[in-house]
This record gives C-alpha cells, sequence and structure tokens, in this order.
C-alpha cells in the first residue's frame, strides 16, 4: 500500500524486503491493520510523505527469516509487530519509553523512535500494509503469540490495545471515579473499554457518529451525542450534570488534529498540503497548527484538579493553548505515543476466551489487501458503520 499525494494511496509491486542488519527479521504478514492516525498521512501530514512511502503500522504474521543476531525468534513463529522501532538495551528503553529509543531515534529530524510506515519525521520506515515486512531491532519488537485463536485475538497488540492502556494510564482514573473519552474511534473505544475493566466508575463517551456511540452504549459506556448539542456549552453542562457539577476526574483525547471545528486551522492544513513539497515541508514543521476542538473542550471538561490524557495525534507546531486556564484548573496532561512493549505484558492476560475487552469482535470490517485503497475512502468518510479495518493480503 502505497502513498502517492493527498487522498491518493495505491497498491503496487515493490521488491520484497530482506534481511539487512544483524538484528533484523522478516515475516510474512497475515494481518494488518488502518489506523486512524493513517488517515492523517492520507490528508494532514502529507508535507513529510514521499510518492511511494509504504504506509501501515499494525501487523502481524508468521516469522520467514531472521538476521544471527535475533536468538529468541525462528522461522515459523507467530508474532504482533509493535508500531515503534525500539532496542531494548538503551537507557530510555530500560526506564519503559521505547517511543525514545535512543538506538532508532530519528535525530536528523529531532523526533524520538523510528515507526513504521509514518513520514520522514519517524524514518520513512517501510510500513506494514504489505505481504512481507523486514523487521529492525526484531531482538527486541516482535511480540511471539501462540497458535489457535484467530488474529483478531492478537493483532491490536501492535497499537490499539497498548495505545487505549497507556492513555487510560496516563488518565490516571481512581478507583471509581468517571472518565471521558473524546472521540469513539478504535482508539476511543478500546480505552472505554480498558478504563472499564481497570476500575473506573463512570465512563463516558462523547462522539457524533452513530455506529460509534452505538458500539459503546452496548458495553455500558454513557455516550453523549455531539448533534444533540447546539453548541459546546451544552455538552460541558450535561457531562458536569452526571458528575456533581464539577466534572469528570479525567478526560482522553482520543481524536487528535482531525477534529471538527477550526475551519481557520483547516484552511492552514489544506494549503500547506497543497505547497510543492520543498515549501510544505518547512512550512510545517516550522508554522503547522492543529484543529484543537477536541483538546479544547477535554481542557474546558475535565474538573478542577483533573487530568487529560492526550492520544490522539497532532502535528502542529505553532498551536495557541490556553495557559491561564490550564494554570487557573490546575489541570495535569500527559501525551505521547504509546509504549508498547512497556504495557503488552499487562495486557496479554486479558487476551483469553473470556475476551473481556472484546477484541475477538472489535473489527468491523476485513478487506482484501488489495482493496485498501477503498478501506480508506471508506474509513476517512466514516462510510458503512467503518470503525475498524483489518487487511489481509
Amino acid at each position: 500500500m502505497t502513498w502517492q499525494g493527498k487522498r491518493d494511496v495505491r497498491v503496487e509491486n515493490v521488491p520484497d524486503p530482506r534481511i539487512e542488519e544483524p538484528t533484523d527479521a522478516v515475516i510474512r504478514i497475515t494481518s494488518t491493520g488502518l489506523c486512524g492516525s493513517d488517515l492523517h498521512l492520507y490528508e494532514v501530514l502529507t508535507p513529510f510523505m514521499t510518492p511511494g512511502d509504504i504506509l501501515g503500522h499494525e501487523p502481524m504474521g508468521i516469522v520467514e527469516e531472521v538476521g544471527a543476531a535475533v536468538p529468541d525468534l525462528q522461522a515459523g513463529d507467530r508474532v504482533v509487530v509493535p508500531f515503534q522501532i525500539a532496542c531494548g538495551n538503551c537507557w530510555m528503553c530500560l526506564t519503559g519509553l521505547p517511543t525514545q529509543c535512543e538506538t532508532t531515534q530519528v535525530t536528523a529530524e529531532g523526533m524520538g523512535a523510528a515507526l513504521f510506515g509514518y513520514t520522514r519525521l519517524y524514518g520513512a520506515v517501510p510500513g506494514a500494509q504489505a505481504e512481507y515486512l523486514r523487521v529492525p531491532q526484531a531482538q527486541y519488537g516482535p511480540i511471539k503469540v501462540p497458535e489457535g485463536p484467530s488474529d483478531d485475538r492478537f493483532v491490536y497488540l501492535s497499537d490499539v490495545l497498548p495505545t487505549a492502556w497507556q492513555a487510560v494510564a496516563y488518565a490516571g482514573v481512581p478507583q471509581g471515579g468517571s472518565v471521558a473519552v473524546l472521540g469513539l474511534g478504535p482508539i476511543g473505544d478500546m480505552a472505554c473499554r480498558v478504563a472499564q475493566a481497570k476500575g473506573a466508575g463512570r465512563v463516558f463517551g462523547v462522539d457524533l457518529v452513530p455506529e460509534r456511540l452505538n458500539r459503546a452504549r452496548e458495553r455500558g459506556v454513557e455516550t453523549f451525542d455531539l448533534r444533540s448539542f447546539d453548541d459546546e456549552k451544552e455538552l460541558l453542562t450535561a457531562v458536569r450534570d452526571q458528575t456533581d457539577g464539577r466534572g469528570p476526574d479525567a478526560v482522553i483525547d482520543a481524536v487528535g488534529t482531525e477534529a471538527h471545528g477550526s475551519a481557520a486551522a483547516r484552511m492552514v492544513q489544506n494549503a500547506s498540503a497543497l505547497l510543492p513539497r520543498k515549501l510544505s515541508g518547512p512550512m510545517a514543521e516550522r508554522f503547522s497548527v492543529d484543529r484543537l476542538a477536541a483538546l479544547h473542550t477535554a481542557i474546558e471538561m475535565v474538573r478542577r484538579g483533573g487530568t487529560i490524557s492526550i492520544v490522539g495525534v497532532y502535528g502542529g507546531m505553532a498551536d495557541p493553548m490556553p495557559m491561564l486556564t490550564l494554570f487557573d484548573k490546575q489541570i495535569q496532561m500527559r501525551m505521547g505515543q504509546a509504549n508498547v512493549r512497556r504495557w503488552s505484558d499487562e495486557i496479554i492476560p486479558y487476551l483469553t476466551d473470556d475476551d473481556p475487552l472484546g477484541v475477538d469482535d472489535f473489527a468491523t470490517h476485513r478487506m482484501p489487501l488489495a482493496e485498501a485503497p477503498q478501506a480508506y475512502e471508506m474509513f476517512q468518510k466514516k462510510r458503512d458503520g467503518a470503525v475498524k479495518v483489518l487487511m489481509q493480503p
């Protein structure tokens, strides 16, 4: 699956990946996900893309070949591959921050660990919406999983599960406390489930897509349909009415820069994407702005002294922030890419036949990789009830 331009992605034949370093592995992909953050590449982050980039970062499959410095994998192993590439041995990895791996940091761009299929800012590493994938740092990254259950049981260990898990952990929801999740796409939906499993007393979900609201409601989430409110003030009042007038203990922003609202920011994003690549990249790096509607809602919604956990992807470098409100309300904020291997061992005990997180039927659509362009369009336009798409090469 290759990126060719704004809203232009194509399935093409490319050379097969091969072992290039002793710490590499090559896997044959059996399932690969379409992530909400892929949509940022589809439209918003185009200045950082190069035609021909291979997309995708949510794979699992079968090991085909391993390098000489990969002692714990062998051909035939079934593995899930985290979206970030990390060594497991540097100071950052050893302190539970593989997203900041000092071995794979993209220092030329001033960024953290390299990611599969995610712009030159993160190393321009060929991605996982493909038949085969070269996996650098395979001595640490791949997670071995057992034979038997379908791919659906484990594939979300690549991104969705650890991202939602970290979002809830960073939110610091007290036992029996309340949390509001803004955006009920794959990450927001799973964050609601994790919060429930981890002991939150009340979980509120906010969205405007009927299918997403219904999915969350069926699992006991108290939902708020944005279409039912005339403005943000009405939404905030409705949530506060459910929390003794204070607001929830924590708010998780699972929307990011794809938020509705801020026509001016959208205009800047679109204008930047249309500039020649030599100009659009530097402009985006210095002056890009996000649509901050969801984050501003989170700041207003959370109770005083509460916590905001940002898991939706933002890419702006010149975003205005309401510092007076943040300071006055004494709000704590945590954010960042999920540290997959930091959380994976905690998550795996939940991936049982009892399926407490509902992973076995989490996908709404399963499509062949050959239909990936249609999958992107469907997901971006939120058609046909698309919440989570898995593709099989």
